[in-house]
Order: structure tokens, then sequence, then C-alpha cells
């Protein structure tokens, strides 16, 4: 399987450089996930396609300030330092710039030296260190969030007005280097409706890490190492999916991010959804078999990366690309602040 299969002209202009308000303003795609049918609609008649007894599953995981700017203590010259994945101790592993730079013993001043950042370890080829933070006083939970700035994805130019548009009205616990981005277009009334209507909603919680930075290089897709990421799927959760497939609704997984988390969580021996924690390095290819997930709210997604090959893996690869050269033709707006598609 070839990554140029999941490749696509993504004109520039179309690449989304602010959220619209409201939120659910945007624009909706639909596919028919057996038929290959579109239709163009506004997120808020998203109503529209949610049955009664249906469940809906988001990903209440929020952004954190992970983006750091520093300077090397010895020799000067500014440092970029994302974090990824926190290790305990106050060691992160980190997406660094520059990374050839960034070897082992090499120390980074933040803000004034008011937070320091030592590299202990490299992750790996990538440009991911392992740092060792300690903070001239106070904790470093405190200085992060005086220092660090939310990291919008590199294709996002412009800065936010409010940082709170890059988080779900839904998020909770700071673990991600980035928004589980298919959650922005829901608000609290949207939300309250679904509910009115008889639908239900259940949370996961899936860390958003490297593979939303890093795209599909290797020219066989199966090739490509993904990045292992952090989910959790609570008893709760778990219950309300079997609840769900004894009353006869479907499970509709709101991002990229909750389809891996829910899938994760499928145990193969029992033929059902478990509570479940820990790693997943779940890559979804088509030829994948479902076994949660019957519908799926998603943003449109740079080329050649690995949620192009998920949504391919659940609509077929034709429906997605003709799908992805209708919405350019209509000049929907992509990636992390764009219009949205439902699967279903």
């Amino acid at each position: 399987m070839l990554t140029d299969e999941f490749d696509y002209d993504l004109p520039t202009g179309l690449i989304a450089q602010s959220p619209l308000e409201p939120r659910d303003s945007c624009r909706l795609l639909v596919l028919g996930r057996d038929s290959g049918a579109i239709e163009h609609k506004v997120f808020t008649d998203i109503l529209s396609y949610i049955r009664r007894g249906d469940l809906l599953v988001v990903n209440e995981t929020r952004v954190l300030p992970a983006r750091l700017r520093g300077t090397k203590v010895e020799g000067g010259g500014a440092v970029e330092v994302l974090l990824l994945r926190d290790r305990g101790d106050d060691t992160w592993e980190c997406l660094v710039r520059p990374g050839r730079r960034m070897r082992p013993g090499v120390k980074v001043s933040f803000g004034d030296g008011a937070l320091t950042g030592l590299v202990v370890g490299q992750a790996d080829e990538g440009g991911v260190r392992l740092v060792q933070f300690t903070t001239e006083s106070g904790r470093f939970s405190d200085i992060l969030h005086r220092l660090g700035e939310v990291p919008l994805p590199p294709y996002i130019t412009r800065p936010l007005a409010d940082p709170e548009q890059y988080q779900t009205v839904f998020s909770t616990d700071e673990r991600s280097a980035a928004a589980p981005t298919a959650g922005l277009h829901f608000t609290p009334e949207l939300l309250d409706r679904i509910v009115e209507m008889g639908a239900h909603i259940a949370k996961v919680e899936l860390d958003v890490g490297l593979d939303t930075f890093r795209p599909v290089t290797e020219e066989r897709a199966e090739d490509h190492h993904i990045h292992t990421e952090h989910f959790r799927v609570p008893e709760y959760t778990a219950e309300a999916v079997a609840e769900c497939r004894e009353r006869g609704g479907r499970v509709i997984a709101v991002g990229t991010t909750s389809v891996r988390a829910l899938e994760s969580a499928f145990d193969d021996e029992t033929g059902v959804v478990m509570a479940a924690e820990g790693p997943t390095s779940l890559f979804i290819l088509p030829g994948y078999e479902f076994r949660v997930v019957d519908g799926m709210v998603t943003n449109f997604h740079v080329p050649r990366s690995t949620l192009m090959m998920m949504v391919s893996a659940f609509a077929g690869r034709g429906a997605i690309m003709a799908a992805y050269a209708n919405a350019v033709q209509e000049q929907y707006r992509f990636l992390s602040f764009g219009d949205a598609m439902l699967i279903i």
C-alpha cells in the first residue's frame, strides 16, 4: 500500500487559519459510508443524522501549554521545545528544534532561568529527546502555565486571540500536544440538544501526540512506525457502548482519536469494549475491521497522513478521495480549524 495513494492537492488558501464563531456554524460534508453519497450541510444539521439511542464518544483531553521557547545555556542559540509525554519526575519526551544541537548533556534556560531543561536522553532519531526540567522556585506545572504556549500546528501561522479556541468545550485534564479537532465544532447547547433527542454521550481520553506533527515519509504506508499514545476508556464508557449495542444504537466517534481509543479497548476474547488504560500503537489502515465504531465525525486531514489512512479504512479509499476532491472544489476549509465531515 503506497503512501502516495493517500495524497491529494490541498490549495494553501483552503487551510483554515482561525476557527469560526460560533463553533457549530462550520460546514459539514456528510459521506454515506456504504453508498459513497455526499451531502453538503452545516454542522448543526448533524442533529438530523443522530438517532435516539445512538452513542457519541468524545475525547476529553485538554491541550497543554506545551511549547516552550528558550536559549542554550552554553553558547546561546534559540531552542524550541514541545512537550509530548510525561515520563514522571518532571522528565518529558519532547520534540526539540534544532534537534541536531540538542544532544544529551545540553542545558536550556527558559524565562530568564525560571525553568531549566537538561537533555538526558534521545528517544528516537526524529528529534524526540528526553528532557528533565528543574525550576528556580515553584512547581513545574505552575511555571509551564506561565511560560508555555498552546502549540498550534505548523500550518497555522496566525496567533489565536484566545487560546480557548483550541480547546474543546468538554476538555478536562491537560495531557495533549494537540487538540482533538473534530470536537472543536461542538457547543454546550448542541450537546444538550443531542441528549434531549434521546442520544447519549460518553468520554474517552487519548493524548494527542507526535503523529499530529510527523508526516508519513515512507514509500509504503505499512513501513511507517506510528507513535505510541496513551489512552483511557473508563468503565462507564465501556458500559455505555454495551448498552448502545443492546438497544440497537450506533457508536459514533467524535474524532480519529476517539476511534483509536475505542478500537484499542476492544477485547478479542470477549468481543466487547473493556475498561482499559495504557499505551496504544494501533495503526489503522485500509483492510482493518472496525469492531466498535459505526460512524465518525472528523475534520479534513493533511495529505499522506495516518489520519487519511484511518478514514480511508473506515469509508473506503475511493470514497474518501472523491469526497476530498469534492470538498476542494466546493471550497471547504481544511485541517484543524476547518470544516467537518460526518461519515455515517
